[in-house]
């Protein structure tokens, strides 16, 4: 009989809600994706790739054309140089950058501090690699980091901190002072980082991202990974890049060459392509996103829902405590069939989840999308 190496991961919450939505025929507003098309120009570069034969394995470290646009792309919008050759991996998406990261780095019996509400994909690896991920509850409400908490969690087996900001599933952001003090444990524990940064560019109100790569000592110790696919509405793409000093890039080249080899070949040279012509257009997502968010919290200032408006990302958390006491995963799949309306249960991303009473919404949709549910959500 096979004995699993996972023995307690099931088919994502993502998988289950999008299909059960589906099947109900319901507004699906669980799994991350825009309902909307990727820049023309963008789409029209594929084809014109695919069709001019650029369908061959690409270089193992991706595109040296993508990566040199990578690498201006670091410089334009976090003042940080980057070396196309020794420091910028191409990845068939960010969730497999940051498995071969952890695949990299961490040994049998090595601890890797993550903080829950934490992303599916990280304690899966981390399980894979021989470690233990060792969860740090988020403060309540505003989905911060105690840093108090986090060093005293600090052991001699702790190899690596795993972040992510802007935060999926919560829609906080670490500020610039979490990172100096990420920094100084960093530092004086000798961890390694891996940075999960894929919203980069969907950060609201005037607020800014602040990425490791702008702090030295971080720069020196971490993977930061991005995601082509959330900044470019191309997630079915599956297409992101690592950034990382030279000696942590050979060690993560290691492993992605045996996991995927290389990313799509005509998928890298459209990217290339776009953001050599349309270097501004990152600039263009917080103001774009922002709008979707402030429409759809404004549709909902009439429901029975507590709305903390995100910080980032293009996910909304809703607050149903007043109203109900149903857990959230059972009332999250009973308004998928009932109400006509599918969102993620918060208490998913969680080891051992605290008492509360959050559902995720993805706000990517169109206008209309989002005021159709808003008025689903204000009948409850």
């Amino acid at each position: 009989m096979l004995k699993s190496k996972l023995p307690r991961v099931g088919t994502t919450i993502f998988t289950h809600m999008s299909a059960l939505a589906a099947d109900c025929g319901a507004l699906n507003l669980s799994q991350g994706f825009p309902d909307f098309d990727a820049p023309a120009a963008l789409r029209e570069a594929l084809g014109r790739h695919a069709m001019a034969g650029h369908n061959q394995y690409a270089p193992m470290a991706g595109v040296l054309d993508l990566r040199e646009q990578i690498a201006a792309h670091c410089d334009r919008y976090r003042q940080v140089s980057c070396d196309p050759e020794t420091e910028i991996t191409v990845v068939p998406g960010a969730t497999e950058g940051i498995f071969c990261a952890v695949m990299a780095t961490v040994h049998p019996g090595d601890e890797v501090l993550v903080f829950d509400p934490c992303y599916d994909s990280y304690e899966p690896a981390i399980e894979l690699a021989g470690g233990r991920a060792i969860h740090i509850p988020m403060t309540a409400g505003n989905f911060g980091i105690d840093w108090e908490r986090v060093e005293s969690g600090i052991t001699p087996r702790t190899r690596l901190v795993m972040i992510n900001s802007p935060h999926n599933p919560s829609g906080s952001i670490l500020a610039q002072e979490d990172l100096h003090r990420l920094e100084d444990l960093a530092e004086r524990h000798d961890l390694l980082v891996i940075s999960d940064e894929v919203y980069e560019h969907l950060v609201f109100d005037g607020r800014q991202h602040h990425s490791v790569l702008q702090f030295p000592a971080l720069r020196a110790r971490s993977f930061a990974l991005f995601s082509f696919g959330k900044t470019f509405s191309v997630t079915g793409w599956k297409t992101g890049f690592c950034i990382a000093p030279p000696a942590l890039t050979a060690e993560l080249r290691k492993v992605h060459q045996f996991v995927s080899f290389v990313a799509v070949t005509p998928v890298q040279l459209a990217l290339a392509d776009f953001m050599r012509e349309q270097p501004d257009y990152p600039a263009t997502l917080a103001g774009y996103y922002q709008a979707k968010r402030d429409l759809f919290c404004g549709a909902l200032r009439n429901s029975r829902f507590e709305v903390r408006p995100s910080a980032g990302t293009y996910f909304q958390l809703l607050d149903y405590s007043a109203f109900d006491s149903t857990p959230d995963k059972e009332l999250c799949e009973r308004w998928t069939r009932e109400r006509g309306i599918a969102s993620i249960p918060v208490s998913v991303f969680y080891r051992d989840p605290p008492p509360q009473s959050y559902l995720r919404f993805c706000f990517a949709k169109s206008d209309e999308v989002l005021l159709q549910a808003a008025e689903v959500l204000c009948a409850i």
